[in-house]
């Protein structure tokens, strides 16, 4: 998708706190939720799982990522060694990857520190990614980082809250719906792509990974169906994209 012109800084007046208190009216509506039912759902395996609270809220705030929690607590419960959990995780946030590089470039600005840098990626996920990626265009860009960090730590206040919640609530919750609340994420992150999606690149991309993840699921092992699916989809995509505008281009030029 071409990038459209920068906004021009704003006015003075308008402080970064203005911008972050921006950022955090965006994560307040659909977002606040979504955030706080899935990660009832996490705070609920973490205890499951024999996890102290302290390091179930740790690992919102450290991992931020509920499937990487849910392969964690999951790995926890079935005994597995902690160097496979942590190979598993880290293969599970290869999918965050093209976010970052996405999203990072229409953050960043010259004078933004390399540790200002690490701590902006920690915070994209999925859905910071879906919102961003929508409204970061119409931010000035001197304050882009503002809003952004405003967004961002909304949610994950939000999803601590939530994981004490569902770790004290974990005895009350039935196992269905606690299972049925991380699904939210996915449904939640589907939807804005649709809402998001101008060019022909994005339904094919979608429409590809819906299509390949039932058929792939299990074929491919040690958890890399999702990476797979990605770099299939994605080239599909791609290639797709490509031959339209081909034929586009070959459609206007001279008869």
């Amino acid at each position: 998708m071409p990038l459209s012109p920068d906004k021009p800084d704003d006015p003075p007046a308008q402080t970064q706190l203005h911008w972050a208190f921006k950022g955090f009216l965006v994560a307040a509506r659909l977002p606040i939720f979504v955030m706080a039912f899935t990660f009832l759902g996490v705070g609920s395996l973490a205890r499951e799982a024999g996890v102290p609270l302290g390091a179930a809220l740790l690992s919102t705030v450290t991992i931020w990522a509920g499937p990487a929690q849910v392969i964690y607590f999951g790995a926890l419960i079935n005994g597995v060694a902690l160097p496979a959990i942590a190979l598993s995780i880290s293969l599970s946030s290869v999918r965050l990857m093209p976010m970052c590089v996405s999203l990072l470039p229409l953050l960043r600005q010259p004078t933004t520190s390399r540790l200002a840098t690490i701590y902006i990626v920690h915070n994209v996920a999925v859905t910071a990614w879906a919102e961003s990626v929508r409204a970061i265009r119409d931010i000035p860009p001197n304050r882009r980082i503002a809003w952004f960090i405003g967004l961002t730590h909304t949610l994950v206040a939000a999803a601590c809250i939530a994981t004490y919640a569902g770790y004290v609530l974990a005895a009350a919750l039935p196992h269905a719906l606690a299972a049925g609340l991380l699904f939210i994420t996915p449904i939640y992150f589907i939807a804005a792509l649709a809402r998001n999606a101008r060019e022909p690149i994005d339904w094919i991309a979608m429409s590809s990974g819906l299509v390949l993840a039932p058929l792939l699921k299990g074929v491919v092992g040690a958890g890399l169906d999702l990476l797979v699916i990605g770099v299939i989809g994605g080239t599909l995509a791609w290639a797709c994209q490509k031959h339209l505008r081909s034929r586009s281009t070959k459609g206007t030029g001279p008869s």
